[in-house]
């Protein structure tokens, strides 16, 4: 069920949250957390859809910040909706369109709608504040998650997120290497376990998680890792293959085509693995199952990413 309330305040949306959840049976009771999401008009039903998908693994009230990107001068104006039942996963979504002035002041659109007692996740799926943590919807929020990828220069949002890191921010382009991460880490638990003595990470010139993988190797393998950015072309977009070397031979997994890769060991027959590249909907899951800081990133992107990496042209159209 979706209610419209044009032209309303948050008083009358709160209200209207109370008499659908009476007439309608709809409870708050089971939800986790509060989910914030800022964006714009154009980002709107591609990040409900994702966190309508999320709210099955991590029942939550999702508060959707909307405003128009076109800066076009308009009267001042507060239009939202309610969405519960099949429109809202397991969830209620609470859309709030701003117009004008009334978007100014993010934090008291919200705060009246927050569940009581319950943590905040703040998401911005596209362009996101140069500091998350100090922003309106930011400094509510135990957990903030950016999106690299959606930003004008990828690696030049990760330098910014590196000097401006504040535990509890997380990026979307560290998320989607979960399967990297465990892929690699699997093979380097198998014999033989002889010395890694250089690691070469193989990406497209603007994809923000092939930075991300080149640092976090560098950094857990304690070698020196040769970042190679290719260009456009057939071949799948984002991370293409790595490749480790030891004295008993490399090891190289290569993408070749989309959500399966090529594995390739000395002395044992080459066979295809599983390497998806990852939907919002499965980061934003990861990202919402903990609510604490994320350590591990968080020494990655303050130490590990050096901006000693030869920044690439930001020519390309953005990707993951």
């Amino acid at each position: 069920m979706i209610k419209q309330l044009p032209n309303t305040t948050i008083s009358k949306v709160s209200k209207e949250l109370i008499v659908i959840r009476e007439e309608g049976g709809a409870v708050a009771l089971g939800r986790v957390l509060t989910l914030i999401i800022q964006t714009d008009f154009k980002g709107l039903e591609d990040s409900i859809q994702a966190a309508n998908e999320a709210s099955r693994a991590h029942p939550c009230r999702i508060i959707v910040l909307a405003e128009d990107s076109k800066q076009v001068k308009q009267a001042s104006r507060l239009d939202a909706e309610i969405r519960v039942g099949g429109d809202a996963g397991a969830s209620e979504v609470i859309v709030l369109k701003a117009f004008g002035e009334v978007g100014a002041d993010a934090e008291s659109l919200v705060t009246g709608l927050l569940l009581p007692d319950a943590p905040v996740v703040a998401w911005w799926p596209g362009i996101a504040p140069v500091k998350p943590a100090d922003s309106a919807i930011g400094r509510i929020a135990q957990r903030r998650i950016t999106d690299a990828a959606e930003q004008p220069n990828p690696h030049a949002w990760l330098t910014n997120l590196a000097k401006n890191y504040t535990p509890g921010d997380s990026d979307f382009a560290w998320t989607r290497l979960t399967l990297w991460r465990a892929q690699l880490a699997a093979i380097l638990d198998q014999p033989p376990y002889d010395e890694v003595i250089g690691v070469t990470v193989t990406g497209l010139v603007d994809s923000p998680s092939t930075d991300l993988l080149a640092a976090w190797l560098e950094m857990k393998l304690k070698v020196p890792v040769e970042l190679i950015r290719t260009t456009r072309g057939k071949a799948p977009a984002g991370i293409r293959g790595v490749k480790i070397s030891r004295r008993s031979g490399d090891i190289e997994i290569v993408r070749r085509v989309p959500d399966v890769a090529t594995l390739i060991q000395p002395t044992q027959p080459t066979r295809e693995i599983s390497l998806p590249r990852r939907s919002l909907r499965d980061c934003l899951i990861e990202d919402l199952r903990r609510l604490d800081s994320d350590d591990t990133f968080g020494k990655l992107i303050t130490k590990g990413f050096g901006t000693k990496r030869v920044q690439p042209k930001p020519t390309a159209k953005k990707t993951v």
